[in-house]
Parts: structure tokens; C-alpha cells; sequence
């Protein structure tokens, strides 16, 4: 598959970035069983890959706005453009010894998302994704799942944890979705369970209280690849919500539906 040149920018930056966390990875595993534990090194981590990401980007595109998980918004000279980076997607997971995490960075021109990208150097998978062009996971063009019944699909979601809100809508969600699906998956990382619903493995998705960095390039691998993604309402508003829900479109629908259902009278 012949790449774009912005697209080559962005796998080389992610690919670099990646490498510094698979060794940074390779490390977590002695820190498990230290005193303080690997949360400071984790930090470290995230940092040194977004150096990493932040100066690649720069060097390839000067000017360009960022939009960051650890430096917030950056406005570059070139208003029309912004990079939208996650250096490690999965911290949790990161820590733990899991190696389902990912480096996502995506690209808007004129508030329009055109690319994205999600890296999980554990295992070596790199999802890209151009506006038109298309979605492909290591340069296999992909296509959303084609199950249309949600008694058929498996469902990936996000659950909130210590120090997250909303853990009663939560369970009302599982509630209403969990007895219609073939299974429920929760993966540690939006990024990768948007990637995954690109690739076919998930059929649907959804999640809310979710920061842009997390999503744009996911949501982009999505719609490339043939399925919806929308805020919990059905509309676009996905970045000023922090919600999403995607699929194809008939398990898209469906989710729509069952997570605006209200609770069951008492």
C-alpha cells in the first residue's frame, strides 16, 4: 500500500514513540515489586513519548497546532491544522504488565478530522486511517464487522473506575445492553477498542467521559472503514460530550437505542 506523505510523517513519529515505550514496558515488570511502584516511571514514560511525538511532528510539519494529553493545547502559526496526540493510550494496562496500550495521533485541517493513526508496539499492530482513503491495519485494508443483530456481536465499553464520575450510568448501561449482546469486552484503551471496531474484532463500541486525544484518530479508523460513530445521542458532538457509540450502521442503531432507554420503574 502506498502511504500519503502526512500519513508517513505520522507512522514514523509513532513508530519511534513506540519503541521508547516497549523498552519503557519492558522495565514495568521490576518495578511491580518496588515500595513506591511504577507510577512515577509510568509518568516518565508518557512524557518521553509525547517529547518524542511533539518533536517529530514539529520537525515534519513547523507550525502545525497541538492538541496533547500532557501539554494541552499548543497554537502553532498554521491555524488551520492541529495534531491530536495520546502518547500512551492504556496507562493502567501499561503499569500492569498488559500489553494492550497505544500511541494515537490524528490530524484536523479546518476542524475536519483527514487522518489517524493508533500504535500498539506490544504487538506490533499499526492502524491508519485518511480521510477517503480508506482504514488499513499493517497496510490489510479494513472493513467494520457485518453482524446486524446485537444477539450476535460482541461489544466493546469502557468502565469507570476510582476517581471517575459517573459509575451509576455505568451499570445502567451494562444493564441494558448486557442481556442483548454475545458478549461484553472492556480492553483498557478507547483508542484500540475503536481500531478493533475498524478491524471487525468488536462490532460495536461505546464509552463516555473520553477527552478528544482519545478518540479522534478511532473515531476516523471507523468511518474509514465502512461504520458510524457518533455521541450517545446519535449526533456529532462527540468531542464536546466525551461520548461515543460506534458500529456499522445496524449495531450502531441498536446501541443507540438500548443506552437511551430509562430506568425500569420501581
Amino acid at each position: 500500500m502506498a502511504r500519503s506523505a502526512i500519513i508517513n510523517v505520522m507512522v514514523q513519529a509513532a513508530i519511534k514513540a513506540g519503541r521508547a515505550l516497549a523498552r519503557d514496558f519492558g522495565e514495568v515488570q521490576n518495578l511491580q515489586v518496588s515500595l513506591k511502584g511504577p507510577g512515577d516511571y509510568v509518568t516518565q514514560a508518557d512524557r518521553r513519548a509525547e517529547d518524542i511525538l511533539y518533536n517529530e511532528l514539529s520537525r515534519a510539519r513547523p507550525g502545525y497546532s497541538f492538541l496533547m494529553e500532557e501539554r494541552g493545547a499548543i497554537e502553532g502559526q498554521d491555524s488551520q491544522h492541529r495534531w491530536i496526540v495520546d502518547p500512551l493510550d492504556g496507562t493502567t494496562n501499561f503499569m500492569h504488565g498488559i500489553p494492550i496500550f497505544s500511541v494515537s495521533i490524528a490530524l484536523e485541517r479546518q476542524g475536519q478530522l483527514v487522518a489517524g493513526l493508533v500504535y500498539n508496539p506490544a504487538m506490533d499492530e499499526l492502524y491508519t486511517a485518511e480521510r477517503g482513503g480508506g482504514a488499513f491495519m499493517n497496510d490489510r485494508r479494513l472493513r467494520v464487522a457485518a453482524r446486524r443483530r446485537l444477539s450476535d456481536a460482541v461489544v466493546g465499553t469502557g468502565i469507570p473506575h476510582l476517581g471517575r464520575g459517573r459509575h451509576g450510568q455505568a451499570l445502567l448501561d451494562l444493564r441494558h445492553v448486557m442481556p442483548e449482546t454475545a458478549g461484553i469486552r472492556r480492553l483498557g484503551s478507547a483508542a484500540l477498542d475503536l481500531a478493533y471496531v475498524a478491524a471487525g474484532r468488536f462490532d460495536g463500541f461505546w464509552e463516555d467521559g473520553l477527552a478528544p486525544w482519545d478518540l479522534a484518530a478511532g473515531i476516523l479508523l471507523v468511518r474509514e472503514a465502512g461504520g458510524f460513530a457518533t455521541d450517545r445521542k446519535g449526533g456529532q458532538a462527540i468531542f464536546d460530550s466525551g461520548s461515543v457509540v460506534a458500529g456499522n450502521d445496524a449495531i450502531h442503531g441498536a446501541l443507540l437505542s438500548a443506552l437511551a432507554r430509562q430506568p425500569a420503574a420501581r
